[in-house]
């Protein structure tokens, strides 16, 4: 059986029950990067054998995985911090999985994107998770364009690097809209900056972050209805 599981986005007791006996049941573990996970299977006393499994190696790894599969041995698909297959690594093998006929499921757990969109303060009826924006900077107004005329709630994620870069290009493609910038989520210093774009692209400029930031915009049209902020009503 192959098992995706989400893992801890940052607090370490951000996960369930479920996905802590299953880690410990599984023959063998494929982790995004080894390190970073033995910080959590250590906290739980997993002891399990590992494999490293991200996007430079996605295809030889997934085979290693696909052919335990067929043996009739179990693996567990973790990333660094969240879904597995969500903007990280597992798409690919959960496709050979089900082109194969193996059996699979996924043991649920914390979400960055959907813990962002709730405390956004925007609409969470209907979203639209859009992911990492490309690198460069045409690409990615490009990449944004698309989201122009959308009506519903955007959800971006963005590296520490190009936050900075990313919010002055949502600002010029899409307009000083309501959205809302989180980082660090569920950690000691979780940061959530409410308002207009120019208002959140202000407080995040020139700060000492870390880890990845996730970006929640109104969509199209909820500009003068929706306001990121409350006490701005």
């Amino acid at each position: 059986m192959l098992y995706l599981i989400a893992t801890p986005i940052g607090n370490l007791g951000d996960i369930t029950y479920r996905a802590v006996e299953t880690l410990k049941a599984v023959d063998l573990i494929a982790c995004e990067d080894t390190r970073q996970s033995l910080v959590l299977l250590n906290h739980y006393g997993i002891r399990k054998p590992l494999v490293s499994f991200h996007e430079h190696n996605e295809d030889a790894a997934g085979e290693r995985i696909v052919g335990l599969l067929r043996e009739g041995r179990s693996v567990a698909v973790i990333s660094d911090g969240g879904t597995p297959g969500i903007s990280d690594p597992g798409y690919t093998v959960v496709r050979r999985a089900i082109a194969e006929r193996l059996p699979l499921t996924m043991v649920p757990g914390p979400s960055a994107a959907a813990m962002a969109v709730v405390l956004s303060g925007l609409p969470v009826h209907s979203f639209v998770f859009r992911g990492f924006p490309p690198h460069k900077p045409g690409a990615r107004r490009k990449f944004i364009e698309q989201d122009r005329d959308c009506p519903y709630t955007l959800v971006y994620y963005e590296s520490v690097y190009r936050i900075d870069k990313f919010l002055a290009d949502a600002m010029a493609v899409l307009g000083d809209r309501p959205a809302c910038v989180c980082n660090d989520l569920t950690k000691l210093h979780e940061r959530v900056d409410r308002g207009t774009l120019s208002r959140v692209a202000a407080a995040v400029a020139g700060g000492k972050h870390k880890g990845e930031f996730t970006v929640v915009v109104a969509g199209a049209g909820h500009g003068a209805r929706a306001t990121a902020d409350p006490e701005e009503e």
